[in-house]
């Protein structure tokens, strides 16, 4: 299939027009390469995501972070230019789909939303227009508040999430604010970076927000509001299940349906690997002796 193809199909679902003002989503390693028989699709554009797809026969890379959120000098060497020389000795093209892909709210970031059957939805900061599946025209913007199809506590909501995401053993990474018995019946979900959208989440009458990269000020902030130490009172619980996991889900869900979509054209999700990790070595650990 023709790269300018590829690129047409991938914007069908990550539209350029969503995309935020300060983001650099398309193109991030042009490559005069036409036809591309192997896509890979991973979340960052790492030095050995890179090398992964190489080895894997790739000849174009899908990834949802850019290479660089501003342009680099290549005057050392770093991970920047490592990816720059893997990809240019193999005439390699890279394209990011980063805010594109969030702000679709009939996207692959809506899969939580989707897999938790949340209706009523509204979005929670909208970015501009593009056309919905149906043909029409419509918005599209960062977050999702639904309603669930019936109320559960919050303990129990967890429960059913982490048929999804690992939630028990994603120690020091998935945080809770909230009692555990609060009953639950909107939620608003966020991939990535959300603490930005945290009074829409209110706004629009979310009891939950499901997030990652919840900045501490904000959450204690928050807190204090739940504790009634504050007159801007706001009653919604917050999951802060870090940047990686629902966008890494994401995208794996992105690559299936580029499986679909791309006649011809093999599709490898690279999986990846969440850089902050659970401190398990400390159960190794022998007790001091006093």
């Amino acid at each position: 299939m023709l790269q300018s193809d590829i690129i047409t199909i991938i914007e069908k679902t990550a539209p350029l027009s969503l995309m935020a003002d300060w983001d650099r989503s398309g193109v991030q390693v042009a490559s005069p390469r036409k036809e591309v028989s192997h896509l890979a699709v991973c979340l960052d554009p790492l030095p050995e995501q890179m090398t992964a797809a190489i080895d894997a026969g790739a000849d174009m890379v899908l990834t949802h972070h850019p290479l660089a959120m501003r342009p680099e000098w290549t005057n050392r060497l770093n991970g920047y230019t490592d990816v720059l020389r893997t990809l240019y000795r193999h005439d390699v093209p890279l394209y990011s789909c980063h805010t594109s892909l969030d702000a679709n709210p009939f996207g692959p970031s809506a899969w939580l939303p989707d897999e938790l059957g949340l209706t009523e939805r509204v979005i929670l900061e909208k970015t501009g227009t593009f056309t919905a599946p149906d043909g029409s025209e419509t918005e599209g913007g960062f977050g999702l508040a639904g309603t669930l199809p019936e109320s559960m506590e919050l303990s129990e909501l967890c429960r059913r999430i982490s048929r999804f995401l690992p939630l028990e053993r994603m120690c020091g990474v998935a945080r809770l604010i909230g009692d555990p018995k609060r009953v639950i019946r909107r939620v608003a979900v966020c991939t990535g970076s959300g603490s930005s959208l945290l009074e829409d989440a209110a706004r629009a009458g979310a009891d939950l927000y499901i997030t990652g990269d919840m900045k501490y000020h904000d959450a204690l902030a928050l807190y204090s509001r739940q504790n009634g130490n504050s007159s801007n009172f706001c009653p919604m619980s917050i999951l802060d299940i870090g940047h990686f996991s629902l966008e890494e889900e994401m995208m794996r869900r992105f690559a299936l349906q580029l499986e679909k979509e791309l006649d011809g054209v093999t599709v490898t999700f690279l999986p990846g690997r969440d850089p902050f990790q659970p401190l398990t070595f400390l159960s190794e650990v022998p007790e001091v002796l006093s």
